[in-house]
């Protein structure tokens, strides 16, 4: 019994394919095994992929926009990984590599809107009761002190140990 599941945003459609695992004692209308996903994002080509893609754009998207609200954006994925965001001039690039050999990556432009509506997409899969995969994000985490302190001027910094 395959079973879909949708996650809709104005910009963005993700769309779960799977069945319910009923060795871990799920119910029928449960997702606990993901055998693919179409991401449909707007005036774009839709994107398939297996649930390891799904976990790369999980692992780079998530914490990118983590970073991007706390005013410190940097790029996340690796060469290695399937999924690589980063900043540009004129917004995002999500970056998708395939595993497709000869297949050269795909390079989307996002605005922040679009961003935002897949960022929305992946927090309602995350926060789904009807899908039982567990996915292995790191668990959410303040910036460090570090990464908190080139937001504040030196000299900002620096008067608050003079006044004491």
């Amino acid at each position: 019994m395959k079973l879909s599941t949708r996650y809709e945003q104005t910009s963005c459609r993700l769309v779960l394919e799977g069945l319910p695992d009923l060795s871990a004692g799920h119910s029928a209308d449960t997702l606990g095994i993901i055998t693919g996903f179409t991401l449909a994002l707007a005036g774009r080509t839709e994107l398939e992929g297996k649930r390891d893609h799904l976990q790369a754009l999980l692992n780079a998207v998530m914490p990118y926009a983590r970073h991007l609200l706390s005013g410190q954006p940097r790029a996340f994925g690796a060469a290695s990984d399937a999924v690589a965001v980063e900043p540009t001039a004129g917004g995002h690039q999500l970056e998708l590599r395939s595993s497709q050999p000869d297949t050269p990556p795909l390079r989307l432009q996002l605005d922040d809107a679009e961003l935002a509506d897949l960022v929305r997409c992946l927090d309602q899969l995350r926060l789904d009761a009807r899908v039982a995969v567990p996915f292995e994000l790191p668990p959410p985490q303040p910036l460090r002190r570090r990464e908190l302190r080139r937001r504040q001027p030196l000299a900002q910094r620096l008067s608050a140990c003079l006044l004491y």
